[in-house]
């Protein structure tokens, strides 16, 4: 059941912009209008072992690794391997997340001519575009626990949490961006009755001062939001743990950054790995301010991606396994732009 608060009742992305639909007869003909003719004019193959702000999800079963590469999506065995591609093209694929049932991803993808929600069916690989429109950019979308609906964060004049269905929709903003408060990275933990975002005052400002990010915790019986952290540092991309006890979340400290454990039935806290991915949070953060990663169905560890490498963390601080992988790399590119 879906609750809605109740007192409020990757290198240079390249473009596709789906055709204008063919006229149906003459008149129409002379009216269609052609979207950018966008060819590919080039190609590069090569086979990666490491990959750089890569996004990943852990299959709710356990058994696969959903994550992104270069702007497309691949999947493979948790123990590592061989990747298998998944989508292709100019398209820019980003952010992929399991549905509960591990039957979908949702992504986010300008496949469109902007960056929208979309979802792919892994059986079929179909997929269906979730969000539409241009006034507002999306970012880091997540399932909500009853896989039917969607969590959005859009920004624009009408920015924040949105609520949306998978089949499409405009959606219920569930929490509203008020005074240019920026969100992103929605999670959901055990209790389905709460939602952790990270959040911040503005999407950009030159000459940031700390803390810019804080992680959140959005009640959807009250409405109420709650600062969850409060660190120097920031807070961002929390990740919450299947089994209720764990919170993650990216901060940073000395000029790097790392990646913190929160045990939430004592509070006790500490770094869990140290130093990660460097984070992007002084920017407006196109792909969120640290890439996606998940908790293992079992709550025993943290999978995800840095220097260029994919690893698995056990939560109780035993150190840090690789998991390889080899993905065959064939990527579209647009026709050179040499010119004197």
């Amino acid at each position: 059941m879906i609750r809605i608060a109740r007192p409020a009742a990757v290198l240079l992305s390249l473009v596709v912009l789906t055709p204008a639909l063919h006229a149906q007869d003459a008149d129409t003909a002379s009216i269609a209008t052609e979207a950018l003719p966008l060819e590919p004019g080039r190609s590069l193959e090569f086979t990666a072992s490491e990959g750089t702000w890569m996004s990943l999800d852990v299959s709710p079963d356990g058994s696969t690794i959903a994550f992104d590469l270069l702007g497309d999506l691949y999947t493979m065995p948790i123990g590592g391997g061989r990747a298998t591609r998944i989508t292709e093209g100019m398209a820019v694929d980003v952010q992929p997340r399991f549905s509960p049932d591990g039957q979908k991803l949702v992504f986010v993808s300008d496949r469109s001519g902007r960056e929208q929600v979309w979802t792919l069916d892994l059986a079929t690989g179909d997929t269906t575009e979730v969000t539409s429109g241009r006034g507002a950019d999306v970012y880091s979308p997540e399932w909500a626990p009853d896989g039917e609906y969607l969590v959005v964060p859009k920004t624009g004049q009408q920015g924040g949490l949105y609520l949306i269905h998978t089949d499409g929709g405009s959606g219920v903003r569930m929490v509203e961006a008020e005074g240019g408060i920026f969100m992103n990275g929605p999670a959901f933990g055990a209790d389905d009755r709460y939602l952790w975002y990270a959040q911040r005052q503005g999407r950009h400002a030159y000459n940031n001062i700390f803390p810019i990010y804080q992680v959140m915790r959005y009640d959807r019986d009250t409405g109420l939001s709650q600062a969850m952290t409060s660190r120097v540092g920031s807070a961002i991309r929390p990740a919450l743990s299947p089994d209720g006890r764990w919170l993650t979340y990216g901060s940073r400290s000395d000029g790097e950054t790392g990646l913190r454990i929160r045990d939430l039935t004592t509070g006790d806290e500490r770094w869990l790995a140290y130093p990660i991915q460097r984070d992007d949070q002084e920017s407006v953060a196109p792909m969120d301010a640290l890439p996606g990663y998940s908790f293992t169905p079992d709550s025993r560890a943290v999978i995800l991606a840095f220097g260029g490498r994919l690893w698995r963390v056990p939560v109780d601080g035993s150190g840090q396994t690789e998991i390889p992988f080899q993905a065959d790399v064939d990527l579209d590119l647009g026709p050179r732009l040499d010119f004197d």
